[in-house]
């Protein structure tokens, strides 16, 4: 009987093949292969040869959005030319919004916490979509470039649901949320609202939360104390990539990007371009990878076999360079996998085996097919005013010189004078002259005494702007409104 659940395959660069290939080879000895099939696609370093920015054919989107999962090997991201990661296109242009990944102290596997005696057993939940991940950045003057940081209420909503209900699943009492809300008080701010909000739904998941860089040192000096951890994109990565490295490095790191249609499970880990080629390539990555995906589409039977396979193998001694034992000889990435395969249908003894289905595990049931791209929204019918604006100016003038042309500027106008800022620091009405300042300023308006907001849209707005343009070069502008009467803008460092 042809099996029904198909899964787009991709490879991978440098080392993927090899470590892929010997994936595989395991799932068709655990019986995977008579549920699924793996569909190729061509994805990474060939198609950016080819000049395709994204690094993926038509027919690989294709065969992804029909298939509803991707396995993929690591893939490298082109040095110049213009293409972007591919793994940063896949999961932004499939939503896959949340990305999830465990760690676990493995057997035989000899770390400073092993040793010691501490155990680790942790999730770090991701958003994987937003932040400065969107990629949006402009070269602004001569000296200066901008990354724009954006922050969503339906971004932060989905990937904290996808924490609370994997908590729940996993039966963890308490998750972390990490975050910087004692300084990007608006975007951090946001996330951690949202994260205190959507934890309402849980009410027996208790919330706690804590600064990335106070999390970072905890991590280091107690990292038994957190069970879960969710965090915005640009954080995420930074210390999922250091709880890595506290069960052994990204070698023993699966990854899993979810999405409510299309999911991604990769090796996270490099292409290593300098042992490619030559079978020793440690593959448990990938591996614990393809067991994420295998329990995403319900195979948990096989799962499980080869989760107790790999923990028996391990325990054994039987190791790649990378990593284990070094009185021991070393293996390749072929045999390795083939110490896993002999190992099916055995248990682990120095460590608990893993049950073939957990109590609350459950089928992905994906949704249908969306008509068109959907408008997610969290806050509804609030009331905005307009209430100033903004601009952002190219110019070497000083503070001072810089105070006296735009209050001309705006003399005529319903908005004064009320700030310059330069990188973010206040020079003006007030500062110090200490304070260096580089060829970009932000220059804010806001309404003169007596009127009110409201009184109007942003096109005055838009046309002191336009005034101000005919003398200086503009180079952004923002507007300033109120929503339900607060307001939607920060001040400046010393304001």
């Amino acid at each position: 009987m042809a099996s029904t659940l198909q899964i787009a395959l991709a490879a991978g660069d440098g080392i993927g093949p090899e470590i892929m290939a010997a994936t595989l080879e395991l799932f068709k000895a655990a019986g995977v292969m008579k549920q699924a099939d793996f569909v190729p696609v061509e994805m990474g370093a060939t198609e950016f040869a080819k000049g395709n920015s994204r690094g993926m054919s038509e027919q690989a989107i294709r065969t992804v959005e029909d298939c509803g999962i991707l396995f993929k090997g690591p893939m490298e991201t082109p040095k110049g030319g213009g293409g972007k990661s591919i793994n940063v296109t896949a999961r932004k242009l499939w939503n896959a919004y949340a990305n999830y990944r465990v760690f676990k102290t493995l057997p035989g596997v000899e770390t400073v916490y092993s040793k010691a005696g501490v155990s680790i057993d942790m999730t770090i939940v991701r958003e994987n979509i937003e932040d400065t991940y969107g990629g949006v950045e402009h070269r602004l003057s001569n000296d200066m470039v901008q990354c724009k940081r954006l922050i969503s209420a339906p971004g932060c909503d989905e990937v904290h649901r996808f924490a609370y209900q994997t908590a729940r699943k996993l039966k963890i009492g308490k998750v972390h949320c990490g975050h910087k809300a004692n300084i990007m008080k608006m975007t951090d701010g946001l996330f951690l609202e949202r994260f205190k909000t959507v934890g309402k739904d849980f009410p027996e998941i208790e919330q706690a939360d804590v600064i990335v860089d106070a999390l970072c040192m905890n991590l280091v000096m107690k990292p038994q104390q957190y069970k879960m951890v969710v965090l915005p994109n640009l954080q995420g990565d930074i210390v999922s990539d250091l709880v890595a490295g506290l069960v052994g490095g990204l070698g023993f790191a699966p990854s899993a990007n979810i999405g409510n249609h299309i999911s991604i499970f990769e090796a996270v880990h490099g292409t290593a371009p300098d042992i490619a080629g030559k079978g020793v390539a440690n593959p448990t990555s990938l591996i614990l990878s393809g067991l994420m995906l295998l329990r995403h589409v319900c195979l948990f039977r096989e799962a499980a076999a080869i989760e107790n396979a790999l923990l028996a193998t391990l325990e054994s001694g039987v190791h790649t360079g990378d990593f284990g034992d070094k009185s021991k000889p070393a293996v390749g990435t072929s045999a390795f996998t083939r110490a896993v395969m002999d190992n099916l249908g055995n248990l682990p003894k120095t460590v608990a085996a893993v049950p073939e289905a957990a109590e609350g595990d459950h089928c992905f049931m994906r949704p249908p097919r969306p008509t068109g791209q959907q408008v997610i929204r969290t806050f509804k019918n609030i009331v905005t005013q307009v209430v100033g604006c903004d601009i952002y100016l190219d110019t070497t003038l000083s503070p001072l010189s810089l105070a006296e042309e735009m209050t001309r500027a705006c003399q005529d106008t319903p908005f004064k004078l009320s700030l310059i800022s330069n990188r973010g620091t206040q020079v003006w009405p007030t500062g110090s002259v200490y304070t260096e300042c580089v060829d970009y300023y932000r220059v804010r308006f806001e309404l003169k005494d007596g009127v009110s907001p409201g009184a109007f849209g942003q096109s005055r707005c838009v046309a002191l702007m336009d005034k101000i343009a005919e003398a200086f070069t503009v180079c952004s502008y923002e507007l300033l409104r109120t929503f339900d009467g607060v307001k939607g803008y920060s001040l400046a460092q010393g304001q």
